[in-house]
Parts: structure tokens; C-alpha cells; sequence
């Protein structure tokens, strides 16, 4: 009876990983379709803290797009310093954050982010905080984002991208029509 139990325990669990390797490559597809196409975005969430992006015209660029990485720079107003890095390997699938200083020196602050938590969908990806992203908001002060969880999700059917990063007490998310592509602001695809 044992044999059997640890034999089912096996096949659930490589059953979840196939459904999430489906999930991330359903993920993937979706956003290299989008690839070399930029898309106007709105601010959904209504935290006090976020007014300024409001103000903003937020614009996200799907680039650098290959079966292991895709580079999404987004920009706010005229700020292009920020973009966000999709990459898969050995150690799953990752969400980085990169922000740079004009001209291209890296923010005291940058490339952080998460590995994939179990349970992704087609349409979602969740990323909680990693432990190298912990060492770094620590060592900057950062202790309430210790609990970061980004996401990002696609629903083709209504045209939408949205990013979002949550903790207790902390919302923030973006979403993206990704019907019809925009014009970049100038030194976006600088990213």
C-alpha cells in the first residue's frame, strides 16, 4: 500500500510540474507575440503612494524576445529606466527588475524579483521575493518589501497585460491594452 501512495504522490507531482511548464510556455507564447510591440497602460490600483504614475503616460515595449528571455522596458512620462526581465533556465522562471540612472548606471536598487511560485496559469505568473532579493532589500532598508509578490498576466481575449506587485497593506498594479500599439516616447527602446 506504501509502494502505491508514494507511486501516486510521484504522479501528482510530476502531473503539477507538467501543468505549469504548459502554463509558463502558453505565458510565453503569448508574450512573444506582442514581441517589438509597445502598449499605452492605465494605473488600476488607487494607492495614495502611486499618484504620480496617474499623472503619466505609461508605456510598456515587448523586446529581445527569445525562448529564454524577454525584455520588457517601461517607461513613465519621459522616465525609461525601468524594465522588467522574463527569463527561464535551470533555476525556473524568473522576474527581474532593472533600473538604471541616465545614462546607464545602475539605481542602488535593481535587478531583483522573484522565481515562479507552483500554481501558475496561462494567464498569470506570480513571482514572490527571492532570497538574493531579500539580502538586497535589507542591506537597503527595505523591510516591507520583503514580502513583495509580482505578477504579470495576459488575457488575450481582452486585449490586456497587466503587472502588479502586492504585500500586506500594498497594491500596485498596471494594466496595458494590447490591442492596437502605441508610438514609443523617444529614448525608450534605449532599455
Amino acid at each position: 500500500m506504501i509502494r502505491f501512495s508514494a507511486l501516486g504522490a510521484c504522479f501528482l507531482l510530476l502531473s503539477a510540474c507538467a501543468r505549469q511548464d504548459v502554463a509558463v510556455n502558453d505565458f510565453w507564447l503569448r508574450m512573444s507575440a506582442l514581441c517589438g510591440q509597445a502598449f499605452e497602460g492605465e494605473m488600476v490600483s488607487r494607492d495614495e503612494a502611486d499618484a504620480f504614475f496617474e499623472s503619466q503616460r505609461l508605456v510598456m515595449l515587448v523586446r529581445d524576445c527569445s525562448e529564454t528571455e524577454i525584455h520588457i522596458p517601461f517607461s513613465v512620462g519621459s522616465d525609461d529606466t525601468r524594465t522588467w526581465v522574463l527569463s527561464r533556465g535551470e533555476e525556473g522562471v524568473l522576474l527581474r527588475h532593472y533600473h538604471r540612472h541616465l545614462p546607464n548606471r545602475p539605481e542602488a536598487v535593481t535587478d531583483y524579483g522573484g522565481v515562479l511560485a507552483k500554481g501558475a496559469t496561462g494567464s498569470r505568473l506570480e513571482f514572490p521575493v527571492d532570497a538574493a532579493t531579500v539580502a538586497v532589500f535589507e542591506e537597503e532598508g527595505l523591510t516591507e518589501s520583503m514580502a513583495n509578490v509580482w505578477a504579470m498576466e495576459m488575457r488575450p481575449s481582452e486585449d490586456m497585460f497587466a503587472y502588479e506587485m502586492a504585500r500586506p497593506g500594498r497594491f500596485f498594479r498596471l494594466e496595458f491594452d494590447t490591442s492596437e500599439p502605441v508610438t514609443l516616447n523617444p529614448t525608450a527602446d534605449a532599455g
